[in-house]
């Protein structure tokens, strides 16, 4: 965990700069089930910059046939027809060039996409504590869509204006190599500045993603916990908070649009004196009209490619630092991962077993002291004690949402360690305080989207746990919407249906972890009722503040800063007249 704490977060943060070579090969990888498209495309690119290299020729040869009275009308018609057919034809095999393009790229971002998605989902719990959603968030998307724009936009037009540069300029020697030489200083000092220009962008860049990350972050968990802020007053703090984040975001952008405000009038101001030399030049050596009005065609073609590659410079840096930050993400190993030998987990009993357990999420700061315990298939055990105590960890570690640093944790005798963790959390349903509701139907919430799953099958669930005493008076009953979170059923709602989806995945061990804290009275008389059934479904292991609801617990298991201090029945516990008899006082004074 100390290794993911100082390495992995540095990447995470986007602070480990990566190797071109390494970001290229890693690119690369993506890039080449579309290689085939890009070959394509690319003999497109070569033949629409030939023709663009070669139309300012039809206009030389029109304007220079313009002034020649032993030209007939219908010669020049027909070079005019010409140059529109030919312009067409490029038309075209720029439509077809952008088709494969945008497939290619749509295609490589879908793939991506899915395995960043796939690889966060791999994490670790403690490795999301350390993670900020929004910046999770817009890596996701926003750097995505970046190297999206890459593929389907930013190579292109890198790779044609480069050879639109070449053969315009190969053209403008063939048109008069004394007017060419005179531009090469003009376009030495292009490049010049281009290069510096883009040194300069890269940092800015990369600090204004850095701020932007840093504020979607600000904004996902503020946003989230508006009610906290609004029930302390502490809006105007938030405002100041988010001020200053907002104008860090802010000069960063500055330092680039300053920068780009700076370069580009620059390259203007170039353009514009070679324009002047040409026609000067031009004049002075006695070059043709047609001639002239040709040259200054090719110059105005050669500077917007490279006005065009440093506007480009953005997007490339802008992908650059995209890339560089998602694959920091992907190289954040997950802390918990199946071992080389884990085997599947099969018709499971339910027996579980911690053999001198020790846990701490930092260090050596143990939230767990030699824990030992057994836990019967079939039997109700419940975890006891403070706030801090290590209940809420034990049930976390059986579901290995963290790793143990001392000790096991068997399930029917098989060390969970080597067990894949899928079929180990296939067969675990887990009832929490806080339930998760996904935007959607009341059906897809208890199903998760698992068409398997009959009406039949759905609906016996849901009257198992007693969800149907409010499903029925919806309108839309089981269809009925479900928003973000699902703010518009209550608290107990939301448990009964929570209940209902663990029910309706058939789990051989069930966790209930504060399951019936923070409801009203008349939803957790039908909770306890459900409770009452959902225990012979299989083992059962529960955490509970109100003891009334574990009074027939099979076992009760007391814990006080990590150790186990008494064990028993509820009867047998007290009678010792220890923890377990405090705490039984401590409820029955609150009631």
């Amino acid at each position: 965990m100390d290794g993911f704490e100082t390495e992995e977060l540095e990447k995470l943060k986007g602070d480990h700069k990566m190797p071109f070579r390494e970001l290229t090969g890693r690119t690369l990888h993506y890039v080449r089930p579309e290689l085939l498209r890009f070959i394509l495309a690319g003999l497109l690119i070569i033949t629409n910059v030939g023709i663009d290299v070669i139309l300012p020729l039809f206009i030389e040869n029109i304007v220079a046939s313009l002034g020649l009275a032993e030209i007939p009308i219908r010669h020049i018609i027909t070079l005019v027809i010409l140059y529109f057919c030919v312009s067409m034809v490029n038309l075209l095999f720029f439509y077809a060039e952008s088709m494969l393009l945008q497939t290619a790229g749509q295609n490589i971002i879908y793939t991506l996409r899915m395995d960043i998605f796939s690889h966060i989902e791999e994490m670790s719990q403690n490795q999301f504590t350390e993670m900020p959603v929004g910046s999770l968030v817009t890596r996701v998307t926003s750097y995505t869509q970046s190297l999206s724009d890459l593929f389907t936009n930013v190579l292109v037009s890198v790779i044609r204006n480069f050879l639109t540069l070449i053969g315009v300029y190969s053209i403008m020697i063939y048109l008069s190599p004394r007017l060419s030489l005179f531009l090469l200083g003009p376009v030495v000092l292009v490049f010049i500045s281009s290069f510096i220009f883009s040194r300069y962008i890269g940092k800015t860049f990369r600090a204004e993603r850095k701020n932007l990350s840093e504020l979607n972050s600000f904004m996902s968990e503020n946003l989230s916990g508006m009610r906290i802020t609004q029930i302390f007053n502490q809006e105007e703090k938030k405002l100041e908070e988010f001020d200053q984040k907002n104008n860090e975001l802010r000069r960063s952008k500055f330092r680039s649009i300053l920068g780009f405000g700076i370069y580009r009038p620059f390259i203007t101001f170039i353009y514009m004196g070679s324009v002047a030399l040409s026609f000067y030049v031009g004049i002075e050596t006695g070059i043709a009209a047609a001639g002239i009005v040709a040259f200054y065609l090719y110059l105005s073609r050669f500077y917007n490619p490279i006005q065009a590659l440093a506007d480009q410079v953005n997007n490339v840096q802008k992908a650059y630092t995209a890339s560089e930050r998602l694959f920091n993400l992907m190289d954040v190993k997950p802390e918990v991962r199946d071992l080389p030998d884990a085997v599947p987990l099969d018709n499971v009993k339910g027996k579980i077993e911690f053999r001198h357990v020790w846990f701490a999420y930092r260090g050596e700061d143990w939230i767990l002291k030699d824990v030992s315990f057994v836990i019967n298939p079939k039997q109700t055990c419940a975890f006891v004690g403070a706030t801090g105590a290590g209940k809420t960890t034990i049930l976390s570690l059986i579901v290995r949402n963290y790793e143990i640093q001392k000790g096991q944790i068997l399930i029917d005798d098989q060390d969970i360690a080597h067990i894949s963790i899928k079929s180990l959390r296939r067969c675990i349903g887990q009832m929490l305080q806080d339930v998760t509701l996904f935007s959607g139907s009341i059906r897809t919430n208890i199903n998760l989207h698992d068409e398997s799953f009959t009406e039949e099958e759905i609906r016996e669930a849901c009257e198992y746990v007693n969800a149907t005493s409010f499903i029925d008076r919806l309108p839309k009953g089981l269809d009925e919407e479900v928003i973000e979170r699902g703010e518009n059923f209550s608290q107990g709602q939301r448990q009964l249906l929570s209940f209902a989806r663990t029910v309706l995945h058939r789990p051989q061990i069930l966790i209930l972890d504060e399951a019936t804290a923070n409801i009203d009275t008349e939803t957790e008389v039908l909770i306890q009722q459900s409770l009452e059934k959902i225990k012979n479904i299989g083992t059962m292991l529960v955490v509970a503040h109100r003891l009334s609801t574990i009074q027939h617990a099979d076992q009760i298991i007391v814990l006080q800063k990590g150790v186990v201090v008494e064990r028993g029945t509820h009867q047998e516990l007290l009678q010792q007249r220890g923890n377990y008899y405090k705490l039984y006082q401590l409820n029955m004074l609150d009631k």
